[in-house]
């Protein structure tokens, strides 16, 4: 019998040996359906676990590249229950740990335990809820942890005396947020990173992640010295956008060719994080 849930994700993360686990993000149903469906299994064959944005149209924590990938899955047609239809076409394929990235607003429309009970259903493992205040989330929480499921928190550099007590009830990976603002590509992180990571596995009974920005390989290098694991969000929803545009000039080789380049380009991310390298 096949572990999942809170479990699973743990399991995996521990499981990753002398290197920083990869964890990328992609959005359901971004450039279309079919593409995105392929896209998450060829990535299963690489990640330690992975992220699945469930497109939404007010997404207060995505920066303007992966805003643009949820409206493209929007007027492709994709919604939280085809995109919980996606996650279970994928789980009959791959093992890998899956994790719902969605809003309060979209969770409450599915009715809470209606959506911990979808998600066990289909095989997902975990949710992150950006826009949940801590303070405000010990229901979800609470109703996670009854279906087996990873409540991931999510911390910044201005949680300050807040680490402890989020950090200590984070189940599956606490989150923590490289910089302030929303996602997107960065150039460096700041100064005072390192030190706010190590903060929050003092008090961390899981894995220690860190996404927001993280799109390069000499990024994933640096943070391997102290990260668990590192979240690639745009950086690869940038490259959706790219196939997009080359099928919407009906140049399906070039999509094709793209694809595989990013395909690639993760591959090259993953191993970033061995230590060896």
């Amino acid at each position: 019998m096949t572990t999942r849930g809170k479990v699973a994700i743990l399991r995996s993360l521990q499981n990753r040996g002398d290197r920083v686990a990869f964890i990328p993000f992609v959005s359901a149903g971004d450039p279309n359906e079919e593409y995105s469906y392929q896209l998450i299994v060829e990535l299963a064959q690489f990640s330690d676990v992975i992220e699945i944005g469930i497109p939404y149209s007010d997404p207060l924590a995505d920066g303007p590249v992966i805003q643009a990938g949820s409206l493209r899955a929007l007027k492709g047609g994709m919604s939280f229950p085809k995109a919980l239809a996606l996650i279970a076409r994928v789980r009959a394929v791959t093992d890998v740990p899956i994790i719902v990235f969605t809003y309060v607003n979209p969770v409450l429309q599915f009715g809470i335990e209606e959506l911990m009970k979808a998600c066990n259903e289909v095989g997902a493992d975990g949710l992150i809820i950006p826009d949940l205040p801590y303070e405000e989330s010990a229901e979800v929480r609470g109703i996670a942890d009854q279906y087996g499921l990873a409540f991931i928190p999510l911390l910044a550099l201005t949680s300050h005396d807040r680490i402890k007590k989020i950090a200590s009830s984070a189940t599956g990976f606490a989150y923590c947020v490289s910089s302030l603002g929303v996602t997107g590509e960065r150039s460096a992180f700041s100064d005072e990173l390192e030190q706010f990571v190590l903060a929050v596995k003092e008090e961390s009974p899981v894995p220690v992640a860190v996404g927001f920005g993280v799109s390069r390989p000499e990024h994933i290098r640096t943070l391997s010295a102290y990260a668990d694991a590192v979240i690639v969000g745009s950086a690869l929803v940038r490259r959706c956008a790219d196939i997009d545009q080359a099928l919407l000039q009906h140049d399906s080789e070039l999509a094709k060719q793209i694809f595989n380049d990013l395909i690639a380009f993760a591959r090259t991310l993953s191993l970033a994080g061995t230590h060896a390298v």
